[in-house]
């Protein structure tokens, strides 16, 4: 198993494994069975696949198309495959985009330096907003129009978009993950927002310079810092194969290996991760989607039948058959404050898996970031490993 030290951090994310890495890990070893690929079903940051990637061969899934930006990035050996001295030559390509779309548009200037009060932030702040109305005649403009002002300012939209631009002439190249991936994690550090995208605050005088703080953050210093993490730090050679896919949990399952392993890791709020992090996927996708409300929204983002009251006793019924359909075995996490009790999900699982499984229990409570989704910002969470061994 590889340590969580030496797995790079990408991004502040919701319900991620990283503080009980070794509990889960250790429930996928502790099933001892003869399995030559785990399949890590929700994927999300991937971290549970970068741990086991020296133990198995991974297949690494999720829906979210930039859990395969992630997934990439950790299973590949950066060290080798990128040259010590790429970000000197991504640095020059980069600064010449941003020159050139500063001298497109002279008059798009907006000065932090000069706020004295929260009223002329307000004022500034709306000014870049209202540029999702302009007419930008230059490529690789959409974080600059969809974006300045809300999460992040028009300056850091524009190197946002101009790293973005040179990650495509490094299409089909270890560099092209470990260029978004960091990327991803400047806009992630950089962001006003509470650490995910579903709102971006509204100025107030209590908050103003908290903002400011977080406007003057260089996107480019977050970048090359963390591209050079990512180079120095993934550097463990192993002989297992990997694959990602960004499928439906369904579809993932109809292809898996027979006797995989599946780690499933569903999601278990009412609030789809699609909306907390619909940022990093237009980032990934860069498709210039239509957007909705004020948190400029993707409006074809993904909702996952777990996140939804009447369906998610089905979708998990669908998921145990198809591990069962493969002849698979399945460890399954899942958390005492979901959409569903534990107890229904052991009745569905021991319904369908029957006595052809034998079934084990492990629970582990620990402390669950809301990500600012409320006044209380940690939530006392028991997590239930629920192991399925195929006998």
């Amino acid at each position: 198993m590889i340590s969580s030290q030496n797995i790079p951090h990408l991004i502040k994310y919701m319900g991620a494994k990283r503080e009980i890495l070794e509990y889960v890990t250790g429930s996928i070893q502790n099933l001892n069975v003869d399995s030559e690929w785990l399949c890590d079903l929700f994927s999300g940051t991937s971290i549970i696949s970068a741990s086991l990637k020296d133990e198995y061969n991974i297949h690494a899934n999720d829906i979210q198309q930039y859990s395969a930006i992630f997934s990439n990035t950790y299973l590949l050996n950066l060290n080798r495959l990128i040259p010590p001295l790429q970000i000197q030559e991504i640095e020059e390509r980069v600064c010449f985009l941003v020159s050139e779309f500063k001298k497109r548009y002279p008059q798009l200037e907006f000065d932090y330096t000069q706020i004295t009060n929260y009223k002329e932030l307000q004022q500034l702040e709306k000014a870049q907003q209202e540029l999702i109305n302009f007419d930008f005649g230059i490529g690789f403009n959409l974080f600059t129009k969809y974006y300045s002002g809300t999460y992040w300012s028009f300056e850091q939209c524009v190197w946002i978009d101009s790293i973005r631009a040179i990650a495509e002439d490094y299409i089909g190249t270890p560099s092209y993950y470990a260029i978004l991936s960091a990327l991803i994690f400047s806009m992630s550090y950089a962001s006003q927002s509470t650490g995910h995208f579903a709102q971006f605050r509204d100025v107030t005088e209590s908050n103003m310079n908290d903002i400011l703080i977080y406007r003057h953050k260089n996107i480019w210093n977050l970048f090359s810092k963390k591209f050079e993490e990512l180079i120095s730090t993934l550097n463990i050679e192993t002989n297992f194969e990997y694959k990602v896919t960004s499928l439906d949990y369904m579809d993932c399952l109809r292809v898996i290996e027979k006797n995989s392993i599946v780690y499933a890791d569903p999601p278990y709020s009412t609030v789809h991760y699609s909306r907390f992090y619909h940022a990093i996927e237009t980032l990934v996708r860069y498709d210039h989607p239509i957007i909705k409300y004020k948190g400029r929204y993707r409006d074809d983002r993904h909702q996952s039948p777990f996140d939804k009251k009447k369906e998610v006793r089905n979708a998990f019924k669908l998921l145990f058959e198809g591990v069962k359909n493969r002849e698979s075995h399945l460890v399954l996490s899942y958390s005492n404050n979901g959409m569903i009790s534990q107890e229904e999900i052991l009745n569905i699982g021991n319904s369908i898996l029957g006595k052809g499984y034998k079934c084990d229990l492990q629970s582990r409570e620990y402390i669950h970031s809301k990500m600012g989704r409320s006044d209380e910002y940690q939530l006392d969470v028991n997590e239930l490993i629920m192991s399925y061994k195929k006998v």
